[in-house]
């Protein structure tokens, strides 16, 4: 807490005469119930942003929020895809614990078959809504006497299981769906949401939404969390956006080929997407818009913010977005590029900005961190897969060497394959349910998972895959099976296609979009209003 914030607080009670006990109280409240802000953005890779390299996306009011606070530098989303995520972020507890797996929505066991793909497994089935006896981190801070708002994208459940149902005392468009229907420009189609004005940009509504609940709710002690469609498919932005940033990457030099083979998919190589960056932009407008709200109503110094994504960046499959190079992969792969995520915590009166760790840190410790600050009592076996980062944040150091698991047993359609993960120090150890053949990468020198040493470290290999699996055992994970249709011949033909059709076409759609001349429609995407 900045000084000159507490000072007219101490100058207050000694010109009302009161007790400086009662002084001493007044003041330590300020920050003894904090308020929280948790902004979630949707798909956004861990150098998507401009504090963590990307020289093309430009995002300053996101870049202030990581310099005023703490950067994680080993931050993870507990999944590479969003339900399961955001699910754990939610419950406190890894997604084979809680048993949502995978995007709530896609096919499992033999309907699997029903995309064509002819792959060697059927894809585990999972959990389809939050379960209802799992506390939220919204009904714990209810609970602790919080207002809770909720914004945006939920994807946690139909309806019996959105916000309001998990502790949420408001919702402003959370519902089943994962992505923008009806798209980023109003009229869009969110029963939840109401459009108001033609042409209104989606991220920007949900966070004048959020503004509007921070000025209306200054007297009280809130929890808000801002969940952003963006930047989630279909990508859309405005014209003059997209002209920015198609002159910014000519500027930059437009290379020849954007994209190579990964093991079964073209991953994207460069970060060029006029599109998507615009989108990126509008959102990075929007969490200025929060962050202003805080200033003008005085919370800035008494509100904890929180920022993260759910998932890696789309490099492959959805709208091939991005590049997150140099780590190995994106959304749906198993490599660091899926998984590793922003993640910032600012604690203003802690004046820790532009401070980093290196402490590896997960989506399941959000939970325990908001509740210690929050000076709640902890729910042990509630967030049982995550820990306080609090101590951290007070500048000590954190001795616990824990391990991390993930655990995915389906395939995706950006390329990742059914496999399950353990880190534990630098040490990270992929273990893949088609064959399974694993993967050791020492995280330390080898961010960028180009060298898989487990022949050279066959006991730390093996000590790692023991710990796994046994893990796995106690939480009663769901595997996936084998296929007995599965058809060699066919899945070789469907390889082909991709590598001499869809490869192609993917390198001619990114130069199309830097085309000077590219128009995607009229009013591009209704984000031009046409008046009489």
């Amino acid at each position: 807490m900045r000084f000159s914030k507490i000072l007219p607080v101490i100058v207050g009670c000694f010109t009302l005469g009161l007790l400086m006990v009662g002084c001493q109280q007044q003041s330590e409240n300020l920050f003894q119930k904090p308020n929280v802000v948790f902004i979630l953005v949707d798909d956004l890779g861990l150098v998507d942003l401009g504090i963590t390299g990307s020289k093309y996306y430009e995002t300053p009011n996101i870049d202030k929020l990581a310099k005023d606070g703490m950067v994680f530098t080993q931050g993870y989303a507990a999944s590479r895809v969003c339900s399961p995520s955001r699910a754990s972020i939610m419950t406190g507890k890894f997604t084979a614990r809680h048993g949502i797996t995978d995007w709530i929505g896609a096919a499992s066991g033999t309907a699997w078959r029903s995309h064509n793909r002819h792959d060697k497994l059927l894809p585990a089935e999972y959990v389809h809504s939050l379960p209802a006896n799992d506390v939220t981190i919204a009904e714990a801070m209810k609970k602790g006497g919080y207002k809770t708002f909720f914004a945006g994208k939920w994807h946690l459940g139909s309806e019996g299981s959105y916000p309001e149902d998990h502790g949420f005392d408001i919702n402003k468009g959370g519902w089943d769906k994962g992505s923008p229907m009806g798209g980023y420009f109003s009229p869009w189609d969110n029963p939840v949401l109401p459009n108001k004005v033609d042409g209104e940009n989606l991220s920007m509504r949900l966070g004048i939404e959020t503004a509007e609940f921070i000025k209306q709710h200054k007297d009280s002690t809130f929890f808000a969390f801002l969940s952003f469609y963006a930047v989630h498919g279909p990508i859309q932005t405005t014209q003059e956006k997209w002209k920015k940033y198609r002159d910014k990457a000519e500027a930059l030099g437009i290379t020849e080929n954007g994209y190579k083979m990964e093991r079964v998919l073209p991953i994207r190589q460069v970060q060029d997407n006029p599109i998507y960056a615009g989108l990126v932009e509008s959102m990075d407008d929007a969490v200025g818009v929060v962050l202003q709200a805080l200033k003008d109503t005085g919370l800035e110094d008494n509100t904890i913010v929180i920022f993260t994504s759910d998932n890696g960046g789309v490099a492959s499959g959805d709208s091939f977005s991005t590049s997150n190079l140099p780590l190995r992969g994106g959304k749906g792969y198993q490599w660091e590029g899926g998984i590793r995520e922003p993640y910032f915590i600012k604690v203003p009166w802690l004046n820790n900005g532009g401070t980093q760790s290196d402490f590896p840190v997960i989506g399941t410790d959000f939970y325990p961190t908001i509740l210690d600050f929050a000076n709640i009592d902890g729910l042990s076996e509630q967030h049982i897969d995550g820990i306080s980062l609090k101590p951290i944040l007070e500048g000590k150091k954190m001795d616990v060497v824990r391990p991390l698991f993930w655990h995915y047993p389906h395939y995706g359609n950006q390329g990742g394959n059914p496999s399950s993960i353990i880190r534990e120090e630098n040490w990270k150890l992929i273990h893949y349910w088609e064959d399974g053949s694993e993967e050791l990468y020492n995280l330390a020198n080898d961010a960028a998972e180009q060298s898989n040493v487990i022949v050279q470290y066959p006991d730390i290999a093996k000590k790692l895959s023991k710990k796994l699996h046994g893990w796995l055992r106690e939480v009663g994970a769901n595997m996936p099976t084998k296929d007995p249709e599965y058809n060699a011949e066919l899945a070789q033909k469907r390889q082909n296609r991709i590598v001499n059709e869809s490869w192609p076409a993917l390198e001619a759609q990114r130069l199309e979009f830097l085309a000077k001349d590219f128009e995607p429609n009229e009013d591009w995407w209704g984000s031009k209003v046409t008046r009489d």
